[in-house]
């Protein structure tokens, strides 16, 4: 881990893409070990899934932050310019939709549009079935705006769902330290091994 991420205080918001939520928060982990303040952020459907308190009390272990889960919570990162970055991962069809359309209806999306009303960057590890099927007009979005970047991804299973895209949990570090700098972690999407 390098220096750059040190000392920051980084929101990392969890949307229901259940699967994922195990890699991230090992992810979260790491970040944590090299002396980042971590704030985990649940949108209110991870809340709701069996797993949510679970999930909600680990994170809490690990980062010393009782989850946010309100979109009270979350606008406090505006004013208070409370976040160096914000991470959504994984971040679902669902929330990649909304976000694209500057919908606000949930502390994840209200994470975001704080952050970025303070000129912070967002990075979204992407896990949707439909990115490359009713959500690509959302991804091309996104990938063109300013002040978002994105974990690299690519089809995890083009066979079975050739419109799904998934994010690479290992990458979220050097794409947080891209991020700070104002650049796009390189290469941003990978062929899948199978």
């Amino acid at each position: 881990m390098s220096e750059i991420l040190s000392g920051k205080k980084v929101g990392v918001a969890f949307t229901a893409a259940a699967g994922l939520i195990p890699a991230v928060t090992k992810e979260v982990e790491t970040l944590v070990e090299a002396g980042v303040t971590v704030i985990p952020i649940f949108s209110t459907m991870t809340v709701e899934l069996d797993e949510g308190d679970r999930w909600q009390e680990n994170l809490h272990r690990i980062t010393g932050q009782k989850p946010w889960t309100s979109i009270r919570q979350a606008e406090r990162i505006g004013p208070g310019r409370l976040l160096d970055l914000l991470l959504i991962a994984p971040c679902t069809g669902n929330t990649l939709g909304k976000f694209a359309n500057a919908i606000t209806d949930g502390p994840v999306l209200m994470a975001a549009k704080a952050t970025l009303r303070n000129g912070r960057p967002v990075v979204l590890g992407i896990a949707t079935n439909d990115a490359l099927g009713l959500n690509a007009r959302n991804l091309g979005v996104l990938l063109a705006s300013k002040g978002i970047y994105f974990v690299p991804f690519g089809q995890d299973n083009p066979r079975e769902k050739p419109t799904s895209l998934v994010f690479r949990p290992e990458l979220i570090q050097p794409t947080l330290e891209a991020a700070l700098a104002g650049r796009q972690y390189q290469p941003l999407l990978y062929v899948p091994l199978t």
